[in-house]
């Protein structure tokens, strides 16, 4: 291991426990309180036993492996409990993965069996099937009809069906197969399980190369959720949305730490969680930051009157925050400003998140300073966190007594941070993973005989214990001057501008740095109306008037930065970064390899020698 610069442990023992007895503890101490919706505890189990139950009647022993392919949906919740409890390892498989893909995951994990969520998940879990010319039995939560051999309405075979071999089973089918199982034999075999048992077997989301089967054990998510119930406060009166992809450590091991607190879970989706926040009015959300970027894009985004008097309160809600995090009391002046902005602004965003939230969890990738200064300032406090999939995830977050913006926290308890000579993160402590399945090399590479994680993440760590995330290693930029530029704070504060969608510093062997931007095409053609212009996006971004504005916005954002870190040339991107369109991983990081081929000629202008006196392209 490389010569250390700093480090932190916060002492603790976790206790050795498993995720079953996790389980069984939770539905034994809540009972008839709703678990999922409107299921109880009671009802969990009882599905979970006959789910269990049919998993060794379809033939999966102890240490077999099960995938589930579906979007985030209180069957999958029971699924997951139901191989934990049976002894099945389970590979999550992102809904939103190409067959090709699923292919794979299927292939390398071993899956036997996989739970999918309807006729689009089935046809790729058959067609991963067939390429692999074996048996896979598939249990659908939605019937699955259609005349072509799947289920419908009962268990199904496809017969002669191309020799895909894939049986289709409904769901209800399933879980009458296990139906016989006694309560007590459910237990008994539940509790058989060891914090050594491999538990789940997570692919990474592949922002670069082939996804890695991340092998993490009972004890290793068990001492997770015992360690983030210890410094995050949820309680059976609490309320949450489980919206971000279960087949995600994050959300995945937040619902485990939510079930086993009592906190109520309604499961829903990326796309509806604005509108799902209002009417369920949760006390506690996790999520990545895109979506406190789109909300504070949307505040900050305002025009006319309006859009004064919100950028009024954010600069008062701002000079709150800084004190608050200084540790000074507010002068009177500010604290009147501060009401009035509360009353007239920062009271209806609020509202608009429920009105009833406690506290934001962050995780996932880097959240802007400012934008958190902006929530704390409006009375939301987001406690940003740190993870890897090779961590169960979390290893450092900030807390409602321990709270420092711009820092992912101190570490949790029973975890040691160390930062390495060259400025990488390293870990060690019982969450940090068995290794990657079938990759030994691969795991050697990372991971110490004596258990200290390599992140590849690059941060510093202040004298007590709050970590800050500099940026990825591998994504640092290395121009042909030699020069060593950090993309992550770039991008973070030109995310914080409502013009920009998404944005992507490139320049890894180039004279400078150049910066693409998707813009918010809403947002602009806002502007667009206002400055009295027309047309389609294209013809927008192909305007000099849009394209001033535009530079002038990335520019003036761009201020003070050192000279060799400033980005010299704009690309704007008529098309945004999605999942569906391969940018995007399902957890919404950019997968800048892509994103780079891409735009590969567009990059290679900005460094020719024709358009030396060019500034702005389009693409």
């Amino acid at each position: 291991m490389d010569e250390t610069t700093s480090s932190f442990a916060n002492p603790a023992e976790a206790p050795r426990g498993t995720l079953a007895e996790l389980f069984l503890g939770a539905v034994e101490r809540f009972g008839d309180k709703a678990a999922y919706g409107e299921t109880t505890y009671a009802q969990v189990e009882d599905a979970v036993r006959r789910a269990a139950g049919a998993l060794a009647a379809s033939g999966l022993k102890r240490g077999a492996t099960a995938a589930i392919l579906s979007e985030n949906r209180i069957e999958w919740a029971l699924a997951d409990w139901a191989c934990l409890c049976a002894g099945v390892v389970v590979a999550p498989v992102y809904s939103t993965l190409p067959e090709g893909q699923v292919a794979y995951i299927l292939k390398d994990s071993d899956a036997a069996l996989v739970f999918v969520s309807d006729a689009e998940q089935a046809a790729k879990a058959r067609e991963a099937a067939a390429r692999e010319g074996r048996g896979l039995k598939i249990v659908s939560f939605d019937a699955v009809g259609g005349g072509d051999g799947r289920a419908d309405g009962g268990a199904s075979s496809d017969g002669d069906g191309g020799g895909l071999g894939a049986e289709v089973v409904r769901w209800e089918d399933f879980l009458a197969s296990g139906a016989s199982v006694a309560a007590e034999d459910f237990r008994a075999e539940a509790r058989r399980a060891s914090p050594d048992d491999v538990a789940t077997m997570i692919y990474t989301s592949g922002t670069t190369g082939t996804p890695k089967g991340v092998m993490l054990t009972h004890g290793n998510i068990a001492s997770n959720v015992w360690a983030s119930s210890q410094v995050l406060r949820v309680g059976s009166d609490d309320s949450t949305i489980s919206f971000l992809p279960l087949s995600h450590v994050l959300q995945r091991m937040i619902d485990y730490l939510f079930f086993s607190s009592g906190c109520h879970v309604t499961h829903g989706a990326i796309d509806s969680v604005a509108d799902d926040i209002k009417r369920l009015r949760p006390t506690l959300l996790a999520s990545v930051p895109r979506l406190y970027e789109k909300v504070y894009q949307k505040v900050l985004g305002a025009t006319g009157i309006k859009g004064k008097l919100v950028k009024w309160a954010a600069g008062v809600g701002r000079e709150a925050a800084l004190a608050e995090e200084a540790g000074r009391t507010a002068p009177a002046g500010l604290r009147a400003r501060r009401a009035v902005a509360d009353k007239l602004v920062f009271s209806k965003l609020r509202a608009g998140l429920g009105g009833r939230l406690r506290f934001f969890v962050s995780g996932g990738a880097a959240l802007a300073p400012e934008i958190n200064r902006f929530f704390l300032g409006a009375g939301i406090r987001i406690l940003e966190g740190y993870g890897l999939s090779e961590t169960s995830p979390v290893t450092n977050v900030n807390t409602l007594d321990h709270f420092r913006i711009g820092t992912v926290g101190r570490p949790v308890p029973g975890t040691e941070i160390r930062i390495a000579g060259d400025g990488e993160i390293l870990v060690r402590g019982p969450q940090v993973m068995k290794g990657y399945h079938g990759l030994e090399a691969q795991t050697r590479e990372v991971l110490t005989d004596d258990g200290w994680f390599s992140t590849g993440d690059v941060g510093e760590l202040s004298a007590d214990g709050f970590l800050t995330i500099t940026d990825r290693k591998k994504d640092l930029i290395k121009t042909s001057g030699g020069k060593y530029v950090a993309p992550q704070p770039i991008e973070n504060r030109l995310k914080q501008n409502p013009f920009f969608e998404q944005v992507v510093v490139v320049g890894e062997g180039r004279p400078f740095c150049s910066v693409l931007v998707a813009p918010a095409l809403d947002y602009l053609q806002q502007w667009a109306h206002t400055a009295g212009l027309a047309g389609t996006p294209r013809e927008l971004l192909e305007s000099p008037a849009c394209q001033a504005h535009l530079e002038e916005q990335v520019f003036g954002a761009l201020r003070n930065l050192a000279r060799f870190e400033t980005p010299k040339k704009i690309g704007l991107i008529c098309e945004p970064l999605t999942i569906e369109n391969g940018a995007l991983t399902p957890t919404q990081k950019v997968k800048r390899r892509v994103v780079a081929e891409r735009y590969a000629a567009m990059v290679d202008d900005f460094y020719d020698e024709r358009f030396v006196e060019r500034t702005v392209f389009v693409a």
